[in-house]
């Protein structure tokens, strides 16, 4: 019962996970602008891993996609990879899983075959979790590099005729900060993981106990020395005189009792 309700709760818990991360992947804010020191706000940009849009606080939103591969950074790449196959492991653990269910009855497939694909199921969702969190965190990384190394633009000449002082009065490169796919596809790995070790849990209490008691005799081989003797008890003498006589005079071999 144990072993089932575990099973079943990282079932739960895998699925919701593997729709997380597919969720995150699909988002468009990945990357969102800063607008700490912008004047103009209403007015944003944000990208994802397929697209990159602009939006308003009207409601409003323009997004242009990435007609590229090869022009496209190596790292949003790999990202890429990563998460559609961390969502690909994630749904094939989630067609495993739904057969390997204790409480579903499929024909006479026996208990050791279920413990099997739910092991199987679980290790699929372990790596589609770690896939996911590697992918986010990768983008994160990118994400913190890039504003880090962000700063103002020179200002050359403001409209006074003066030049600006270390480019105070000068244009701000927009800087992008985590967006909430990141924390989706976060949220979804962590997920994930924890489904996949509870699958892995359950596997261990499925599998039946093959061990058998077998009620036998001790046996111990004869040594080298051991000496054999004859039987020397008397045997009882039989007299033929009991045994009965055929039509023709000769004796055969039954014997009568007679009372």
């Amino acid at each position: 019962m144990a072993a089932s309700m575990i099973q079943l709760i990282g079932f739960m818990l895998s699925a919701l996970g593997v729709f997380l991360i597919s969720a995150a992947t699909a988002m468009d804010m990945w990357s969102l602008q800063d607008r700490s020191f912008t004047i103009v706000t209403n007015v944003y940009t944000y990208s994802g891993l397929w697209n990159s849009c602009v939006g308003t606080s009207y409601g409003t939103t323009q997004c242009r996609p990435y007609f590229t591969i090869l022009g496209l950074p190596a790292l949003l790449q790999a990202v890429r990879a990563l998460m559609i196959v961390g969502t690909v492991f994630g749904v094939i653990g989630c067609l495993i899983a739904i057969f390997a269910l204790k409480c579903l009855k499929m024909g006479n497939m026996e208990d050791n075959v279920k413990a099997t694909m739910t092991l199987t199921a679980g290790i699929l969702f372990l790596l589609a979790g770690v896939c996911g969190i590697a992918g986010v965190s990768a983008f994160a990384n990118l994400i913190v590099q890039s504003f880090r190394f962000t700063t103002f633009a020179d200002g050359g000449y403001n409209l006074l005729g003066g030049s600006d002082i270390g480019g105070l009065s000068g244009n701000l490169t927009p800087r992008y900060t985590f967006g909430p796919a990141l924390f989706v596809g976060w949220i979804g790995g962590a997920i994930l993981v924890i489904g996949g070790v509870m699958m892995c849990l359950a596997c261990r209490g499925m599998t039946p106990d093959n061990k058998q008691r077998y009620d036998g005799m001790a046996y111990k081989a004869a040594s080298q020395h051991t000496i054999y003797k004859s039987d020397t008890r008397s045997r009882p003498a039989y007299n033929d005189s009991y045994k009965a006589h055929s039509m023709d005079g000769r004796q055969t071999n039954q014997r009568f009792d007679y009372v």
